[in-house]
């Protein structure tokens, strides 16, 4: 991946959208929510890598590039101009997991480590295997930059929630509410916790919600959304 500093990731449009990724929930739900929306965070990532590769210079960027690819690649027959394809989901999940753990193991403290990583976790928590998921989550948050570990966090809390440790989870986004960073804004983490928390506890839900709709834009309409998905009190 093309180096990137912070200074320039706050500056540049990347940063400005990659803030309120709450987007990609509503646009890719039915894709990316199986265990909790676990994945959602991985298409933040997609995007920022393809805003930013270009042209891959280093090895570990093109290993990476390689990883994502797979990753992306179709499911099924052969189709024409495409280079990649798989059989089926298990062989595809099996070639992308031997592909990051490559790039994990070669340049494990480097984002593109961190990046394939927090990709490994991710894989894991789609095919059901929770409890892996979230030793590599734990990894992710507890030593990855903090753009990334935010990332793991938020994966981290849906894990919680999804396996009944909603205290845990709660926990973890009020943390990120209270210490956003680039790739999670504190109104995305608003707004998974009210998500996650509703079922049980609407009235609560709605108090985190009822600011937010106010505000123009993605934020506001899905706070919006969110509010009208609440059980009555």
């Amino acid at each position: 991946m093309a180096r990137i500093n912070r200074k320039e990731l706050k500056k540049d449009k990347f940063a400005l959208e990659i803030g309120h990724t709450v987007t990609l929930f509503e646009e890719h739900r039915t894709e990316i929510v199986r265990y909790g929306g676990v994945a959602l965070a991985v298409v933040v990532i997609i995007i920022g890598y393809m805003m930013y590769s270009g042209r891959r210079h280093s090895a570990r960027e093109q290993m990476l590039a390689r990883a994502i690819q797979i990753q992306e690649s179709p499911v099924g027959p052969p189709t024409p101009g495409q280079n990649l394809n798989f059989p089926t989901q298990d062989v595809k999940e099996q070639a992308a997991l031997t592909a990051f753990s490559e790039v994990k193991a070669h340049y494990g403290s480097t984002p593109e480590g961190q990046i394939a990583q927090y990709y490994l976790g991710s894989i894991h928590a789609d095919q059901g295997k929770l409890a892996e998921a979230e030793k590599i989550y734990k990894e992710v948050a507890d030593r990855a930059d903090q753009k990334y570990a935010s990332l793991a966090k938020l994966s981290l809390a849906q894990i919680y929630f999804a396996d009944g440790r909603a205290d845990q989870g709660e926990s973890l986004l009020r943390d990120l509410m209270a210490h956003p960073s680039i790739f999670v804004s504190s109104d995305q983490a608003t707004v998974m916790l009210a998500r996650l928390m509703g079922p049980k506890k609407p009235a609560e839900a709605r108090k985190l919600l009822e600011p937010l709709r106010g505000k123009t834009g993605t934020v506001g309409q899905t706070a919006i959304t969110a509010l009208g998905e609440l059980p009555p009190q």
